[in-house]
């Protein structure tokens, strides 16, 4: 006995299948422990219905239970980098281990996609950047009342990843091996522009004492980069801050290849310590972030709105730390 192509096979399909009751089945497929069901009968049911194709319906298991078992986690239109795809990935074993599924959504400014908050039921909703009132109306009118930030016990911060030290500790650096005038290498990439606004203001705040931070884009268009370091050498510039990695790599390749010497004429200090940094030709030197342990704060955070787990002691475990490499050492053994 079997059911119609293309449609799904529900537990009364397996019922009929094998001439029991829906209720037998259903205490069978749901896992219910309560009833008094034959060890024979578990293994037909559970035979046929591999046999017949039964997928469980997740939505109608989650009304019955109460819970979904689903995370989602909407990040802002950022490139999928190192720092973020690491913060992902630990989220996603620290909540798997408690019996959670973590779900990703980009969230595209023009984008016309139906949210996955409408569409998943999710347990909790977490944010990488805090969401708008619109969005948080929306949630609560699809029933969704677990979401990061949205409550008292998450801050509404402008830097959402706790990452504030870095600028500060890349201008400290510098500082420390003698550099007072200072060029900052931005992107100009718009899906990043609250990120480097962000970290640019911390970096000057820093070196308020200092002459004002010389700003250029170092995007490859153009050989932004080659004229970056041009105008900071003329600047009398000797060390960059570079808002990331990639940042510090263009500005450490224009120079070279224009016959400067890294860093003896120009130190470059990157951010997030990608694993290229210290592959690349001077090493560059950067900020290293716990971007695992940021992870395992976001998975806590959901964990305590979905189970009541205990809150993660103290703020978010991702401290910033200084890696020196051969892009800022002061013997100059670099390029």
């Amino acid at each position: 006995m079997g059911t119609k192509a293309g449609k799904r096979v529900t537990a009364a399909d397996v019922a009929r299948s094998l001439g029991l009751s829906r209720a037998t089945v259903g205490f069978v497929l749901n896992g219910t422990s309560e009833q008094r069901i034959s060890e024979a009968t578990k293994e037909r049911v559970l035979a046929e219905a591999a046999r017949l194709g039964y997928r469980p319906h997740t939505a109608a298991q989650a009304l019955r239970r109460g819970s979904s078992k689903l995370v989602l986690l909407v990040v802002p239109d950022w490139p999928v980098e190192f720092s973020i795809s690491k913060c992902v990935e630990e989220a996603s074993h620290a909540l798997e281990e408690a019996g959670y599924s973590l779900v990703t959504q980009t969230r595209h400014p023009a984008g016309t996609a139906r949210p996955l908050w409408e569409l998943l039921d999710p347990e909790v909703v977490v944010g990488f950047t805090p969401f708008t009132p619109d969005e948080l109306t929306a949630m609560r009118g699809c029933g969704i009342t677990k979401i990061i930030p949205g409550s008292s016990l998450i801050p509404q911060q402008p830097d959402p990843l706790g990452l504030q030290d870095g600028p500060r500790l890349q201008v400290e650096h510098l500082r420390g091996r003698g550099h007072t005038r200072l060029g900052f290498a931005a992107t100009a990439d718009p899906r990043l522009a609250g990120l480097v606004e962000s970290r640019l203001r911390t970096a000057q705040e820093t070196a308020a004492d200092l002459p004002p931070l010389v700003v250029r884009h170092v995007d490859d268009h153009a050989d932004a980069a080659g004229q970056a370091v041009h105008d900071w050498l003329d600047a009398g510039v000797t060390g960059v801050v570079a808002y990331n990695d990639e940042s510090a790599a263009r500005v450490i390749r224009a120079a070279v290849r224009a016959g400067h010497r890294v860093p003896a004429d120009l130190a470059v200090i990157g951010h997030d310590d990608n694993p290229y940094t210290e592959l690349f030709v001077p090493s560059i030197s950067s900020i290293r972030i716990d971007y695992a342990g940021l992870g395992r704060h976001l998975a806590a955070l959901a964990l305590h709105e979905a189970a009541g787990q205990p809150l993660p002691a103290g703020d978010v475990d991702a401290a910033a730390t200084v890696v020196a490499r051969e892009s800022t050492e002061p013997s100059g053994r670099g390029r």
